[in-house]
């Protein structure tokens, strides 16, 4: 398995994935907004992907870096995690997360965060497994309808 950043060209694979991870309930000028926000350079919108060993795309986390109070380091924010359903229970996730840990603590971030669905089991479990204790609740405002 091969873990590196998301390229311009990977857009076909990515775009399967992608709408998976969305249900498919998201809008193309939605998805064409984060494929531009992902090959930006001037974006702080980033992408790893897992690849196998026939090139294949298995798997992408989306992050996003942010200036935060309190450091003078950015803040991670692990935005999007998803593994087509065909290569689940190899890992692929968990390289991922332990990726883009390295990463930050290589760039010296502040922290890396994210959100977690309490209902899914799966997800729940790989925090757990990386001995990330889950404490916060999320209280969210739709700005959007």
């Amino acid at each position: 398995m091969q873990i590196r950043a998301l390229k311009r060209g990977d857009y076909e694979t990515w775009l399967p994935l992608w709408q998976a991870n969305c249900l498919n309930q998201i809008t193309q000028d939605i998805t064409a907004e984060t494929r531009r926000r992902l090959c930006n350079p001037k974006e702080d919108v980033f992408g790893l992907g897992a690849f196998d060993e026939t090139g294949a795309l298995c798997g992408f986390l989306h992050y996003i870096l942010h200036p935060t109070t309190g450091f003078k380091e950015p803040a991670c924010y692990m935005q999007d995690l998803y593994v087509n359903v065909k290569y689940r229970r190899q890992g692929i996730a968990k390289h991922l997360v332990l990726t883009l840990n390295e990463m930050g603590q290589a760039q010296k971030w502040a922290r890396i965060y994210w959100f977690a669905e309490e209902g899914n089991d799966a997800v729940q479990k790989l925090y757990k497994d990386l001995g990330v204790k889950m404490n916060f609740s999320l209280h969210m405002l739709h700005i959007h309808s």
